[in-house]
């Protein structure tokens, strides 16, 4: 049996759609943290970004663009998650648009302030522009 997204795709579950292309299909998310939260998902079935081809990844961020405007957020998150762990629990790839309209709707967040030792941050730098 296909994923829930591949399915949504295929017609078989209904979604309430706000914009569909050969690639690309978007959709109100059923458990929204806000009003107006908004999934963006390739046709094309991977499990995570890496295994979704170039090509069916173009329409992406100029769609999640068209929701933002048409939620008429002015400010909000824009939420990828790959693999369990990450906090994934459709594994199809998707993109969360997620209006912020306040203090306590929405995405809530806690960015850990660190500070990267800047020599080992260089080598890594490197190291990845390596294998890019």
């Amino acid at each position: 049996m296909s994923c829930i997204f591949c399915r949504i795709i295929k017609g078989e579950i209904p979604c309430l759609k706000l914009f569909e292309s050969e690639k690309t299909l978007a959709f109100l998310d059923i458990g929204p943290l806000s009003k107006g939260h908004a999934l963006v998902i390739p046709k094309f079935h991977g499990a995570k970004l890496a295994d979704i081809p170039d090509e069916h990844l173009t329409e992406i961020l100029p769609t999640l663009k068209k929701l933002v405007v048409a939620s008429g957020a002015t400010d909000y998150n824009i939420l990828q998650n790959n693999g369990t762990i990450a906090h994934q629990q459709v594994h199809h790839v998707h993109f969360h648009m997620i209006p912020k309209p306040n203090e306590t709707e929405g995405l809530g967040v806690q960015w850990p302030a660190t500070q990267g030792d800047m020599e080992a941050l260089k080598a890594l730098a490197e190291q990845m522009k390596a294998k890019m």
